[in-house]
């Protein structure tokens, strides 16, 4: 089963700020900087077809900094109203919500904090393409964690949701950035059997990271599991390494 957390209650108060945008006008702004051409190729780029793992969402075609404008215009906009754009199957308006989201809990006190980290986790299903995971993830969820308890990452990380699962690896970005690699060489070790390419990649692309910061910690890593890693996760682990050393770790 998926984890599906309480979702946040929402005060009245919230409901009747004048101010804000409704979910439809912002669908209504993003709508008219679609472009057909660009939603056709976003619909392969991020594999929305039959069976592929993104199947069947859908796309206006906008750009990623056309977004970020018309979230920045909206920054304000309710929890109710950003919880309609995550549920909206328009795969901009989601990401219009992430990155509200982002913005919002950069300059929110603690208690702020906690209900956007709560709204996020009670909507994690519909973090549900690589790209919202990874424009969200160690930013909203992963600064949160920096200073408390982690068990909810290994939650995540257990359940049968590749986009939890995926959550789980990119929030220990935030960890990283202070040398602190604990859960992610955790995780990574626990995903060398996945089966899916999007976990190899995230686990890859996170290795790397630690390797940018401390090339000891990730060779020691590698030493151990390197013979066993998916390839796709190695050769990304070993991206910023010289060719003679990635051919070294190529050949285990």
């Amino acid at each position: 089963m998926s984890i599906r957390f309480t979702p946040l209650e929402i005060s009245r108060s919230q409901l009747s700020q004048s101010n804000i945008m409704t979910h439809n006008e912002i669908k209504q702004q993003l709508r008219f900087l679609g472009n057909p051409e660009r939603a056709e190729h976003s619909k392969k780029f991020f594999k929305t077809g039959k069976g592929e793992y993104a199947e069947g969402d859908q796309f206006f075609g906008c750009t990623v900094p056309e977004i970020r404008i018309i979230a920045k215009e909206n920054k304000n906009t309710s929890l109710v109203e950003l919880g309609k754009l995550l549920e909206d199957e328009m795969h901009e308006c989601r990401l219009c919500a992430l990155v509200i989201l982002v913005e919002r809990f950069k300059k929110a006190d603690e208690e702020k904090r906690g209900e956007i980290v709560d709204f996020y986790l009670a909507h994690t299903h519909r973090i549900n393409n690589w790209d919202l995971v990874d424009v969200s993830a160690h930013k909203i969820l992963g600064e949160w964690l920096k200073d408390k308890n982690r068990a909810i990452l290994y939650s995540l990380a257990d359940d049968d949701l590749l986009w939890n699962q995926r959550i789980a690896v990119i929030a220990t970005f935030a960890f990283i950035r202070e040398d602190d690699f604990t859960e992610i060489l955790a995780l990574s070790e626990k995903f060398l059997t996945h089966k899916h390419d999007l976990m190899h990649k995230a686990c890859g692309w996170m290795l790397r990271e630690v390797g940018k910061r401390d090339e000891l910690t990730l060779t020691d890593f590698l030493d151990k599991h390197a013979h066993k890693m998916p390839r796709t996760m190695l050769r990304y682990s070993i991206e910023k390494f010289s060719p003679e050393k990635r051919m070294h770790y190529l050949k285990k």
